[in-house]
Protein backbone atom coordinates (compact mmCIF):
# COMPACT_ATOMS: atom_id res chain seq x y z
CA UNK A 1 0.00 0.00 0.00
CA UNK A 2 1.36 3.78 -0.90
CA UNK A 3 1.37 6.76 1.59
CA UNK A 4 -1.35 7.89 -0.48
CA UNK A 5 -3.91 5.42 0.50
CA UNK A 6 -5.99 4.35 3.64
CA UNK A 7 -7.25 6.36 5.61
CA UNK A 8 -6.23 10.43 6.38
CA UNK A 9 -3.87 11.42 8.83
CA UNK A 10 -5.31 12.81 11.46
CA UNK A 11 -4.13 16.56 12.12
CA UNK A 12 -1.15 17.48 14.23
CA UNK A 13 -0.18 20.50 16.49
CA UNK A 14 1.76 22.88 14.40
CA UNK A 15 4.33 23.93 16.87
CA UNK A 16 7.86 22.82 16.33
CA UNK A 17 8.18 19.12 16.96
CA UNK A 18 4.65 18.74 18.59
CA UNK A 19 2.66 15.12 17.36
CA UNK A 20 -0.30 16.08 19.28
CA UNK A 21 -3.58 15.71 17.82
CA UNK A 22 -4.93 19.47 16.37
CA UNK A 23 -7.90 21.08 18.87
CA UNK A 24 -7.92 24.18 17.80
CA UNK A 25 -7.48 26.11 14.04
CA UNK A 26 -5.55 29.81 14.83
CA UNK A 27 -6.55 31.81 11.48
CA UNK A 28 -4.16 34.50 10.34
CA UNK A 29 -2.81 36.44 8.02
CA UNK A 30 0.33 38.88 7.08
CA UNK A 31 -1.48 42.32 5.14
CA UNK A 32 1.87 42.97 3.93
CA UNK A 33 1.82 39.22 1.71
CA UNK A 34 -2.14 38.56 1.87
CA UNK A 35 -5.15 40.14 1.05
CA UNK A 36 -7.60 41.09 4.09
CA UNK A 37 -9.77 38.35 3.73
CA UNK A 38 -7.48 35.59 3.18
CA UNK A 39 -6.56 33.22 5.54
CA UNK A 40 -3.49 31.16 6.73
CA UNK A 41 -4.17 28.34 9.02
CA UNK A 42 -1.69 26.81 11.89
CA UNK A 43 -3.41 24.16 14.18
CA UNK A 44 -2.45 23.77 18.01
CA UNK A 45 -3.25 21.29 20.46
CA UNK A 46 -4.51 22.61 24.19
CA UNK A 47 -0.90 23.15 25.40
CA UNK A 48 0.52 25.37 22.33
CA UNK A 49 -2.46 27.22 21.92
CA UNK A 50 -1.78 29.81 23.54
CA UNK A 51 1.87 30.17 23.05
CA UNK A 52 1.18 30.18 19.03
CA UNK A 53 -2.02 32.88 19.50
CA UNK A 54 0.64 35.05 21.26
CA UNK A 55 3.23 34.62 18.66
CA UNK A 56 1.10 35.74 16.02
CA UNK A 57 -1.42 38.41 17.76
CA UNK A 58 2.44 40.08 18.54
CA UNK A 59 2.72 40.82 15.06
CA UNK A 60 -1.00 41.82 14.21
CA UNK A 61 -1.72 38.67 12.06
CA UNK A 62 -4.30 36.77 14.60
CA UNK A 63 -7.58 37.13 13.21
CA UNK A 64 -9.47 34.01 14.60
CA UNK A 65 -8.98 30.86 16.76
CA UNK A 66 -11.79 28.10 16.28
CA UNK A 67 -12.23 24.65 17.23
CA UNK A 68 -10.09 22.52 14.61
CA UNK A 69 -13.07 20.91 13.44
CA UNK A 70 -14.26 23.94 12.34
CA UNK A 71 -11.57 25.20 10.12
CA UNK A 72 -11.52 26.55 6.56
CA UNK A 73 -10.28 23.83 4.13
Amino acid sequence: MSDTEGPAAEPTCSAKGCQAPAVWALLWNNPKLHTPERRKTWLACEEHRSTLSDFLGARGFLKDVVPAADAPD
